[in-house]
């Protein structure tokens, strides 16, 4: 069920997250070893099996999360399958979950319990609030929480509505914390022998990925608002027109902006006192936009890049997500796998493992994702032969 040379084959984690956060966690687990069984609900299993798009029935996205993972269906109010989750945590390292606070110790599997009964046992639980603070009870989705985080008040054009970031940071970002406090047990565990209670909040993470925004809130300045794609506190980092599009130029420090200043003919602006420093170009942002604009106008996006590039400017071209997966770079990485279908399905493009370790196996095709409960039986056959009681 694992590679045994992966970093974490010897580690098996029980699933009861669903939708995004928490099976982005174990998608990054499983890549990196880790068996996981999805313990799901009856019937109707993790909501993302009736996200669309579908591709022979089956939901891409569903796919993209949960490949090379196990599916069984219990359900927890049931005798005779609360007998069968109880047989898999005691074999588990980790076990995970994203209800709201009070459901697992209504079920009779909270923290305090299965710590009791299985010390070594890892608790992860992510939701939206975590597990205390007066709000802890409500239930939050990716966009309650890039709103209330600060996210989506400095995201978008000026003078324009607010709007959420296109990915779901919120639950992504939170999905890499808990993903990281698991490691983190896990190694602890080695020293103590006992297992810990990760309590990861998805708002806490927003907050947490502001850095240049609490920064200057702490310094005393005014709560950043949207400015585009402009960076606030580095300058020139933003999007520039050339004669046929959109590009970006990011020009990180004094040197950087050195060459770019010499690249456009213009040497003499890295003296200029309005743009000597960053501090500087900051104050004079768009004056500055203006003047690069008037050079990057008379040629296309392609000469730009070609021509920056050579200077060691960082630029790029900005990408749509179809051109982005077919991009040489990204293909070299391996970022683009193919993730089997089951019997005589197609295989699906999803994105790859961002983790690459010089020993860990990193294939260019991957297992399918499991069918609703479609591994009761292996599942239980392996209790039965490793005697799980």
């Amino acid at each position: 069920m694992t590679r045994s040379d992966a970093p974490l084959s010897d580690i098996l984690v029980i699933d009861r997250t669903h939708v995004l956060a928490g099976p982005y966690c174990t998608q990054t687990l499983c890549a990196l070893g880790a068996r996981i069984i999805k313990v799901e609900r009856p019937g109707t299993g993790d909501d993302t099996r009736a996200f669309p798009p579908f591709v022979n029935g089956e939901s891409a996205y569903f796919r993209g999360l949960n490949h090379g993972k196990q599916s069984i269906a219990l359900n927890l109010k049931s005798d005779d399958d609360r007998a069968i989750f109880d047989r898999l945590l005691a074999r588990a390292d980790v076990i995970l979950e994203n209800d709201r606070p009070g459901v697992m110790e209504r079920l009779g599997y909270g923290w305090g319990t299965l710590h009791a009964r299985y010390p070594r046992l890892i608790y992860g639980a992510v939701s939206g609030f975590g597990q205390t603070g007066p709000e802890a009870l409500k239930p939050a989705y990716d966009m309650v929480v890039q709103a209330r985080g600060g996210v989506m008040s400095m995201t978008g054009e000026a003078g324009r509505d607010p709007v959420r970031v296109g990915a779901s940071i919120g639950d992504i970002v939170a999905g890499m914390a808990l993903g990281q406090g698991l490691l983190a047990a896990l190694y602890d565990r080695t020293k103590t022998g006992l297992g810990q209670l990760v309590d990861v909040a998805m708002l806490d993470c927003q907050l947490a990925i502001l850095e240049h925004a609490v920064a200057m809130v702490s310094a005393g300045q005014a709560p950043p608002g949207p400015s585009g794609a402009r960076h606030p506190s580095i300058t020139p980092f933003e999007t520039f027109h050339a004669a046929d599009g959109l590009f970006v130029i990011a020009a990180g420090n004094d040197m950087l902006f050195a060459r770019l200043a010499e690249t456009l003919g213009h040497r003499d602006w890295a003296d200029d006192p309005r743009f000597s420093t960053n501090p500087a170009r900051c104050d004079n942002a768009r004056l500055l936009k203006r003047m690069i604009e008037l050079e990057t106008l008379h040629h296309p996006i392609a000469h730009w890049i070609a021509t920056l590039e050579a200077a060691g400017v960082p630029t790029g071209p900005i990408q749509n997500v179809a051109e982005a997966m077919h991009d040489p770079q990204i293909r070299a990485r391996n970022m683009v796998i193919d993730v089997l279908g089951q019997v005589d399905e197609p295989p699906l493009k999803a994105a790859g493992n961002p983790i690459k370790m010089s020993r860990l196996p990193d294939p260019v095709t991957r297992p399918p994702a499991p069918a609703l409960d479609g591994d009761r039986s292996a599942i239980l056959a392996w209790l039965e032969e490793t005697g799980g009681m």
